[in-house]
């Protein structure tokens, strides 16, 4: 394994870069995501007790999911972000939303890190969820670790795992670590890597660190008896299958390094994190909307991933969550927004831990910041100090569910338009308008219908503003020219309004009636909606 202090530094800047491993965890709902990213924070002594506590009485949220919605639904329904430092590297760890209805929000994340964790649930393989944002992954060029997780219950063969990735997705696998135990029997696995035995002992419901015992290959049968000698007759026959580890076809994307864990158990997390340190790409910059890469050591340069509010309810803040891409962050330095031209002060840095908060005075490339009461900023904004430049915006997924959004008390008319500003800002919903409904009633839309609970719920709870929704029969939209958009508008099961930002939607009542006419309109040009998979 690659020491991450064997490269020769070039600065601090370059040599603070090195050390950071920035990355995300994607999954298919209830593949047990979170609890794997409580389970790296308690292994790198981050915190002291998993927040999954099994069991009914006991259990709390993890430290990751901290919106009420997720705390009663036990799902993760924002992204967030976790920094704490592991041997001699700063893990920058950010959690995704599973549910595919919050797919936009792990795609903006997925702009903003250097390698993926894909988590596998044991039983159920590959997911629709996951296949999706493998493919964003790949689109994007971002190196996947493979994690099979939930090893301590009944789930299928690892080998039949392996086969099906590697047909499904043509993403070669190259396990590291190999379970000794089936499925549902997991006592640790074999090291791939060293030929040993790395035994695992269960703790008190999963709540603190696995003890772990590393046992020479001469002693594991005494250890583990025929489980180990079935693990190394299976480990035999990957390298015979050409399924050895190559650090180059892992960071080009052609193959991936696969774990076995149980992180309800906290079996097997010690590993992904020495695979973390040793193995995924360190930060190498940015590349800008020219193509043209600016460099970790370039003055300093940060993209705008996300804006989330509420996080606490005592102060009624927003956090703007940045990247950091080049250069040195020092807070309360002047920076220039690049997409307004205006300067921008920095003196509200804040370093985050799911919904914990501190004063954040440095950064460095591969970091994450959070800018509170950030108004200006937007998800796809750039910062920079000195030299200009300009990242790629985020595009938009193509919303299929629409409602119209009217406030439920009169009274409240001005919470309720700074409200939908809101939520449109954080990219919670998109935001439709035309003259015809008006300002108080404008037309949210979303990629899932669990959106619209996430926005009825904060315009409640947080801005005091409760609205009524009401479904709308769309089912589609398309980008149609400002010249067409009065004839588009008066057809039948269709209609147009306005993105915040001036782009024209077409929304039609289904697909079919979106193909009826375009077959029956030729000379009408309706363009999807950037498609984030590419």
């Amino acid at each position: 394994m690659t020491d991450i202090s064997a490269a020769p530094a070039t600065g601090q800047v370059a040599a603070e870069a090195r050390r950071r491993r920035t990355f995300a965890v994607i999954s298919h709902p209830d593949a047990g995501k979170s609890t794997l990213t409580e389970a790296l924070a308690l292994h790198a002594r981050a915190i002291t007790e998993a927040g999954a506590v099994h069991g009914k009485a006991g259990r709390r949220a993890t430290v990751s999911d901290w919106m009420e919605m997720e705390k009663a639904r036990g799902i993760s329904i924002t992204s967030t972000a976790l920094q704490f430092p592991y041997r001699d590297a700063v893990i920058n760890l950010l959690d995704t939303p599973g549910h595919a209805d919050f797919s936009e929000d792990t795609y903006r994340v997925l702009t903003a890190v250097d390698c993926a964790v894909m988590l596998v649930d044991a039983a159920k393989g590959l997911e629709p969820q996951t296949l999706k944002l493998f493919q964003v992954c790949r689109h994007r060029g971002i190196p996947i670790i493979t994690v099979i997780n939930k090893w301590d219950r009944p789930g299928r063969h690892a080998l039949e795992l392996m086969d099906e990735i590697n047909e499904r997705i043509g993403l070669r696998t190259t396990p590291l670590t190999w379970p000794v135990g089936i499925a549902g029997d997991f006592q640790g696995v074999l090291d791939r890597r060293t030929g040993n035995f790395i035994r695992f002992t269960r703790t008190a419901g999963g709540a603190t660190i696995a003890p772990e015992e590393h046992i020479a290959a001469a002693d594991a049968h005494d250890a583990a008896g025929v489980d180990w000698d079935t693990a190394v007759e299976e480990s035999e026959l990957l390298s015979a299958d050409g399924a050895d580890f190559d650090r180059e076809e892992f960071l080009s994307g052609a193959s991936s390094p696969v774990l076995f864990t149980s992180a309800a158990l906290n079996f097997g997390v010690n590993q992904l994190l020495d695979v973390l340190v040793g193995l995924a790409p360190a930060p190498d910059g940015g590349v800008d909307v020219d193509g043209i890469r600016r460099a970790v050591d370039a003055p300093f340069s940060a993209f705008v991933f996300k804006v989330q509010a509420g996080m606490d309810s005592a102060h009624r803040d927003r956090i703007a969550y940045a990247r950091v891409y080049s250069g040195t962050f020092e807070r309360g330095e002047v920076l220039t927004h690049a997409r307004t031209g205006k300067p921008f002060v920095t003196k509200y840095a804040q370093s985050v831990f799911g919904q914990q908060r501190g004063t954040l005075d440095t950064a460095w490339p591969g970091d994450v910041i959070g800018l509170a009461n950030a108004a200006v900023l937007r998800p796809g904004d750039t910062l920079y100090r000195d030299v200009p430049v300009e990242f790629p915006p985020i595009p938009s997924f193509s919303p299929e569910h629409f409602a119209v959004a009217r406030g439920t008390d009169p009274s409240k008319h001005k919470q309720f338009r700074r409200g939908i500003e809101q939520l449109e800002q954080e990219g919670v919903v998109q935001v439709l308008r035309s003259e015809r409904r008006g300002e108080q009633a404008p037309v949210l839309a979303a990629v899932g219908p669990m959106q619209f609970e996430v926005a009825s719920h904060r315009m409640a709870a947080e801005l005091s503003a409760p609205i009524s929704l009401e479904p709308l029969p769309y089912q589609v939209a398309r980008v149609v020219d400002p010249a067409d958009a009065d004839f588009v508008g008066r057809q039948v099961s269709a209609e147009v309004l306005t993105r915040t930002d001036g782009v024209k939607l077409a929304l039609f009542s289904t697909p079919w009636r979106l193909q009826g006419f375009q077959r029956d309109n030729p000379d009408v040009k309706l363009s999807a909606l950037v498609a984030a998979e590419g």
